[in-house]
């Protein structure tokens, strides 16, 4: 029993990560359970045993990102000093976006991409998740001494949303630097 139990575990971790892994890259919306099945070397049925819909398969994955995305964030080694801090957190924003096949944060991606579909459930993950980033700035702000710390987190997540896109968008890495200097004017006041 424990066997078949850890074993069905690992299938179906196999089938989250061949999920995001194409989720990512392609987009959510294009992905097919085929294709899920064919990346994780499963039949389409046993992908239907673990996961009931791609629905289901999409917010599973979604979910599995945020906690690693999460734990990610709280094992970042961030400078005290909030400009520091800021400096270090952009340049690792950018340091992302430079890499090969970069397509943005896949969590603002989902929500892009279910814009029409306000009750998926991928989108009340994503925006858990990004209410999770703010609370994790928000803590690292106040360590830091910035006065009105909950109101500075919720200016600077915009700040690297939009710099994402734009980054995104333009190919353009220095979004990054323009970014994290309107945060250190905000962690000012």
């Amino acid at each position: 029993m424990g066997y078949h139990m850890a074993r069905g575990a690992e299938t179906k971790l196999r089938i989250l990560d061949a999920a995001y892994a194409l989720f990512w890259r392609q987009g959510f919306v294009r992905v097919s359970m085929d294709e899920i099945a064919q990346r994780a070397k499963l039949t389409k049925r046993t992908l239907y045993q673990h996961f009931r819909s791609k629905d289901e398969l999409m917010a599973s994955a979604l979910a599995r990102s945020s906690e690693l995305a999460l734990a990610r964030l709280e094992s970042f080694r961030l400078p005290g000093g909030s400009e520091a801090m800021i400096d270090s957190l952009f340049s690792q924003l950018a340091e992302w976006a430079s890499k090969p096949r970069w397509s943005g944060a896949g969590f603002t991606r989902v929500v892009v991409e279910l814009a029409d579909l306000r009750g998926h459930p991928a989108r009340a993950i994503a925006r858990r998740h990004k209410a999770a980033v703010e609370v994790w700035l928000t803590s690292r702000l106040a360590k830091a001494g910035v006065a009105s710390s909950r109101e500075r987190a919720r200016e600077i997540a915009l700040l690297m949303e939009g710099a994402m896109m734009l980054m995104l968008i333009h190919g353009d890495l220095t979004y990054a630097k323009s970014a994290a200097d309107a945060a250190k004017q905000l962690v000012r006041k």
